[in-house]
């Protein structure tokens, strides 16, 4: 199968100012479908070219970086853009209860987790994740992923510069606590808590 560019689930303005509609045109448009260009290039005429996204990330890890490197940056910016919104979400009491075991109050998860991106190293991603009943934050570099991880990734956050150079310039800091303040989307992560599996990238 083709893989195909994942819609945004918000209108391009929808998250400015955190993030502007000109950001995203670059990131969704360009940057997201440059990968999933890439990606069905690759396994055109091959065995994978029925496969799921998550089948091609399996198969291609440690075999081929470059099919890699674009299977998992396909999924894991679908996957970001549902990890933000719109409009204000509420985790469930079931999340909520989690967070409190493993961090000790949803604020204090969000500091951790912006401390984890400002920490971050170079390129990559920060995510929520579950396994085993319990929460963590995790880290990914440059074009990693947590689809085929073991862990059940909750949310992820960007931190490659280009997630927010146009609208936060080198200020990272700036737009994780914009976003991590006003724009996760927990609905989505209690939803992937509950389902108990990972989330799979739209076919």
């Amino acid at each position: 199968m083709a893989f195909k560019l994942t819609p945004l689930p918000y209108a391009d303005t929808a998250l400015a100012p955190v993030i502007s509609a000109e950001t995203l045109s670059f990131h969704h448009g360009k940057h997201h479908q440059t990968y999933i260009d890439k990606a069905n290039a690759a396994i055109e005429g091959t065995d994978l070219a029925d496969k799921s996204l998550e089948e091609v990330i399996v198969a291609a890890r440690g075999a081929n970086q470059g099919l890699f490197n674009n299977a998992a940056q396909s999924w894991n910016h679908g996957f970001y853009w549902h990890s933000m919104a719109a409009e204000s979400t509420t985790a469930s009491d079931e999340l909520v209860a989690m967070i409190n075991n493993a961090f000790g109050s949803v604020d204090e998860l969000k500091t951790k987790l912006a401390d984890r991106g400002v920490g971050h190293f170079a390129s990559g991603w920060v995510w929520l994740a579950e396994k085993g009943g319990k929460l963590s934050i995790e880290e990914t570099h440059d074009g990693d992923t947590l689809a085929d991880s073991g862990f059940n990734p909750l949310l992820v956050i960007d931190v490659w510069e280009h997630a927010y150079y146009l609208d936060h310039q080198n200020k990272r800091p700036a737009y994780l606590d914009a976003v991590i303040g006003t724009k996760l989307n927990w609905a989505f992560a209690s939803e992937n808590l509950a389902r108990g599996t990972t989330w799979s990238y739209p076919a």
